[in-house]
């Protein structure tokens, strides 16, 4: 135990006599810890707690603690420091009476050193290397990322679960026949009978091309991905007993 480094402030330093040396706030310190052989404990209420400490006798530890001061703390930045120095200083002519051990320095009294900042400049650096919120900037960050992983997941299940529509397109197709002579029910009879995924026929007629000759226009619907309209025409050419050629009138995207 010992006052291990005492601030300046109000003349508690002395930069010549290594004895003057007090911490940063005494106010602080001897708000919560004034030295008395009783033992009192130490109650919450610093107003109280020096209050009921007036009536007691001081002992050596604040003879000597009171002897390293060069001057009072000041009362209007360390009312309660103050109140403690006037109250020792009552004693002055009974110091050599009060219990304790004279021969002990007054660095021998004081909170125990990992109580105590050694030099504020220290208690910076150490401020800065310990991260007191670090845990909860962790827990934080862990439940942002599971509340995000969780977001894109549903949003992945929920994109995968939505069927895009496949695209389509309607197509006017031509068939012409070879002369006027073709027969132009079984050359429709030939062309509906391809049948594939994807491909649905639809409404057609005879367009007059002349000299008694017609041709077939049929509309049928197409998906995109699933049909080639090159390998259809092929397919429909190869009934070369009633086709000539096939064309491609008009197509639209549905």
């Amino acid at each position: 135990m010992g006052f291990t480094d005492l601030a300046n402030e109000a003349g508690l330093t002395n930069g010549d006599d290594q004895r003057a040396k007090y911490l940063r706030t005494s106010d602080t310190f001897l708000d919560s810890r004034t030295v008395y052989e009783q033992n009192y404990a130490i109650v919450a209420n610093r107003s109280t707690w020096i209050d009921s400490r007036s009536s007691y006798t001081p002992s050596q530890a604040d003879v000597k603690t009171f002897q390293a001061l060069k001057s009072p703390p000041k009362v209007e930045k360390h009312p309660h420091a103050f109140r403690w120095y006037k109250h020792i200083d009552s004693f002055s002519s009974e110091f050599k009476s009060l219990p304790g051990d004279p021969s002990k320095p007054y660095t021998a009294y004081g909170p125990e050193a990992s109580e105590m900042t050694i030099n504020p400049k220290d208690a910076a650096e150490d401020d800065d290397e310990v991260d007191l919120f670090g845990s909860d900037d962790e827990e934080e960050d862990a439940e942002a990322a599971r509340v995000r992983e969780e977001r894109l997941k549903q949003y992945a299940e929920k994109k995968a679960g939505k069927v895009k529509p496949a695209a389509k397109s309607i197509v006017t197709m031509e068939v012409k026949p070879w002369d006027d002579e073709t027969d132009m029910k079984e050359l429709e009879k030939g062309v509906r009978s391809i049948e594939k995924d994807g491909l649905t026929w639809g409404a057609s007629k005879l367009v007059a091309v002349g000299y008694g000759v017609s041709k077939l226009q049929i509309n049928l619907v197409v998906e995109d991905d699933k049909i080639s309209l090159d390998e259809l025409q092929e397919e429909i050419e190869g009934d070369e007993d009633h086709v000539q050629s096939t064309d491609i009138a008009a197509m639209q995207k549905l």
